[in-house]
């Protein structure tokens, strides 16, 4: 590692090597090889003068770049292409007259754009369905678990700590139907020339126009797309750009809800992240055990977040057929997009895979505010019994804010069910009202929704994706 100049943190701390490889310049020259490939041999085919010998020599060279030759090219000409058709030549004597024929800068840029982003996507997909399966577990192991609801962040009516998860997982859920819309739509540019017309290819073709239809089909066959976007200017519509970085900020915006409500657990000590034997959560404070995991992966989508605006402008303000400030932009928002997306999901799969539930302390909060939720079922047992229910709605009123008096201002505890043994008006004892104090009573349908979602929701996805499933995520830091 170089420690006198700058190194991204993504690349240094966040993103997986699986993710850093499909962004780095090997993976982007060797594509711009296999397109310039896939367009000598499609003219080929389609009656061009180009020999098998000449296809073959590309083919020989595809993988073993020459960057010293390029880089010393791109000093004399400026232009990054044209050094790579350069230095392809030098290796292929026999075919540099045929290589990029016909085509311009953008057939080997955009088309690569558009190579790396459906790879990077399917990365993205893995992880992500690797999050959903682990938090699906979680929610099924935890869907019987009472525990207090907020909202507001004020006590409310008990769920269960599975039926607390599905809620991060649908909506991942959520992100996952976009990802594979956007997924599935994804097209190369194919090879449209310098204003989107295809000129070139009048000339090169005689003007023939049933061959000039067959070679973006052709070329979109052997890259493994399914077709090209049918119009364009020189490049593609950067509104493409702009679905996928949405795609990206969807699926942060669902991490950082997760993790949110994972560090205010953690505060309330009744969930807490991994934290490993010799980890240290503080400098000063030796006994703290901090949540720095689900705070990166805010920190991370935040910056997602605000990334998606990137490409969002770049399309609003492209000129007519093509304008040049888009380059530079792509080339930090799009990467550092899926760097940040890529570090996110690894840290959710840590994190959710390693949760660790309190169930003591989460009964304690619970069976602290209970009494004040019980209050409806104690009345209408007391309705039952023989009470007015005007008159015990009222005492419970009052008995209620004597008890809250009691916790908030004198630092008590919960005495409203004492106070409700001790008033004739409810003819209960307190070993009646305690036993109203049965938790999953109170939890609604908690665990049924859980179990139809799982079921109706959950087990199709992960059937669907199986054979995504099983990986493990490392944490650099």
């Amino acid at each position: 590692m170089s420690t006198d100049r700058y190194q991204s943190p993504l690349s240094e701390r966040y993103a997986s090597k699986e993710m850093q490889y499909i962004f780095s310049p090997d993976m982007k020259f060797r594509t711009w090889r296999k397109l310039w490939i896939a367009l000598a041999e499609t003219e080929k085919e389609l009656g061009l003068n180009i020999t098998q010998e000449q296809i073959d020599e590309l083919k020989a060279h595809a993988e073993d770049i020459n960057y010293d030759v390029a880089k010393a090219r791109e000093k004399e000409v400026r232009h990054d292409v044209m050094s790579h058709v350069y230095a392809y030549g030098v290796q292929c004597p026999k075919a540099k007259g045929i290589i990029h024929l016909g085509a311009t800068s953008c057939y080997v840029g955009d088309n690569t754009d558009i190579i790396v982003m459906t790879k990077a996507l399917e990365l993205v997909k893995k992880k992500l369905v690797n999050v959903m399966k682990e938090l699906a577990d979680f929610a099924d192991r935890y869907k019987a678990q009472p525990t207090l609801a907020f909202t507001h962040f004020q006590p409310a009516q008990p769920t269960s700590v599975g039926k607390r998860a599905t809620l991060w997982l649908q909506e991942f859920c959520l992100d996952l139907e976009d990802l594979d819309h956007v997924l599935s739509h994804m097209k190369l540019l194919g090879s449209k020339g310098t204003t989107g017309t295809q000129a070139s290819f009048l000339e090169l073709f005689d003007g023939n126009q049933e061959l000039i239809d067959k070679i973006d089909p052709m070329i979109a066959e052997k890259m493994g797309f399914r077709e090209c976007y049918p119009v364009s200017g020189q490049t593609y519509s950067r509104k493409v750009d702009t679905r996928v970085a949405n795609v990206l900020a969807g699926i942060a915006a669902s991490a950082h809800k997760m993790s949110n409500d994972i560090r205010l657990l953690q505060h309330l000590k009744e969930v807490e992240e991994p934290f490993e034997k010799g980890q240290i959560g503080s400098s000063a404070m030796a006994y703290k055990r901090n949540p720095m995991r689900s705070e990166r992966i805010a920190s991370l989508s935040r910056y997602v977040m605000i990334d998606a605006l990137n490409p969002a402008i770049t399309s609003a303000t492209q000129w007519f057929e093509r304008t040049l400030d888009d380059s530079a932009n792509k080339r930090l928002s799009i990467p550092e997009g899926f760097l940040a997306v890529d570090g996110i999901l690894d840290l959710c799969l840590n994190v959710v895979d390693g949760l660790v539930v309190y169930p003591k302390v989460i009964e304690k909060r619970l069976m602290s505010e209970l009494p004040f939720m019980a209050t409806e079922n104690i009345m209408m047992d007391a309705v039952k019994a023989g009470g007015d229910r005007q008159e015990l709605h009222e005492r419970i009123r009052i008995l209620s804010m004597e008890a809250g008096r009691n916790v908030k201002v004198e630092g008590g505890e919960n005495n409203l069910l004492e106070l409700i043994a001790a008033d004739p008006a409810f003819n209960m004892t307190l070993e009646d009202l305690r036993k109203t104090m049965d938790p999953s009573r109170y939890i609604g349908r908690s665990r049924e929704q859980v179990e139809a979602f799982l079921k109706n929701v959950m087990e199709p996805v992960l059937k669907e994706n199986e054979e995504l499933l099983g990986i493990k995520a490392e944490i650099h830091v």
